[in-house]
């Protein structure tokens, strides 16, 4: 009962937390701290990145592994299509069955550094609904998410091209889609309306990142190409010389956002959780009382 569509089956909303494997020793110690602290909030599962051009994808699969065995949580495995053949992705998806991975999120994964679009190796996959059909032939029992963009995939210049690439996931066999991160809950309310109407019919999960650091999330934002509210930001820069200020405002603001999704029924929150637990266990700690 660990694979994704089982996992959204609960009565109560599905809580998930993303992390990345670290580079360092350091960065390997904060992580373990943080899964200890949000482990502990019960999430349905924890996600691990797969690093640019599959840099660490066998960290991948050896924190999935960890997550799974420590913590007793489903663990869900990022894939992308980037620099691998056909032959190259069957092998590493028959490695994270092996592992006891049930669960994938299947991404078209960014350009290689220093390129400034995407190309698919020789014998590659070039988009996501791709990978999504591959995952569904090789492991048909696989749980499979997939990524959806509220404002548009930033390489996209048509908001209703993108929603059809969307779709074209969807059909392929996703279970879930995960949207990128927003601060304008209009938005994503208005791109709900948009995706039902669509025949999107696999529940659609808003992606949460809670601001830590104003400079590092307007550097994001600005990559993605997502709207920032002029009032958040304004109070923000009112404080940009005082951290402690920055995080308060931060998780206050998130906490706002995902009581109004939660009472909008969503059916999920999935949190960007940066590898950090105390944006995070604050919120859940809030949501949890109210």
């Amino acid at each position: 009962m660990n694979r994704l569509p089982d996992l959204l089956k609960s009565d109560s909303p599905l809580i998930s937390i993303e992390i990345f494997p670290p580079k360092t020793e350091k960065g390997d110690e904060l992580l373990y701290e943080t899964l200890d602290t949000l482990s502990k909030f019960e999430p349905k599962f924890i996600s691990c990145t797969y690093g640019a051009g599959g840099t660490t994808q066998t960290r991948t699969l050896e924190l999935c592994q960890h997550i799974q065995k420590t913590y007793e949580i489903p663990a869900t495995a990022h894939f992308t299509c980037v620099g691998s053949s056909r032959d190259e992705l069957i092998a590493w998806l028959d490695k994270a069955a092996a592992a006891g991975i049930q669960n994938i999120m299947a991404l078209r994964g960014d350009a290689p550094k220093g390129e400034t679009s995407f190309k698919a190796v020789e014998g590659g996959l070039s988009y996501a609904n791709e990978l999504v059909s591959l995952i569904r032939e090789r492991h048909p029992n696989m749980g499979i998410g997939v990524a959806a963009y509220p404002e548009k995939h930033a390489e996209c210049l048509d908001a209703d091209l993108d929603l059809a690439n969307l779709k074209r996931k969807i059909d392929a066999g996703a279970d879930a889609a995960f949207t990128q991160l927003f601060f304008d809950n209009d938005l994503f309310f208005a791109f709900r309306d948009r995706y039902e109407k669509a025949g999107c019919a696999i529940p659609l999960i808003p992606g949460i990142m809670p601001i830590t650091e104003f400079s590092r999330i307007k550097r994001i934002t600005e990559m993605c190409g997502t709207a920032f509210p002029a009032e958040l930001s304004a109070r923000l820069e009112n404080v940009q010389d005082d951290s402690e200020a920055q995080l308060e405002i931060g998780i206050e603001f998130a906490i706002a956002q995902c009581q109004e999704l939660l009472e909008n029924n969503v059916p999920g929150v999935h949190f960007y959780a940066l590898n950090k637990s105390q944006a995070c266990q604050r919120i859940l700690e809030a949501l949890k009382t109210a």
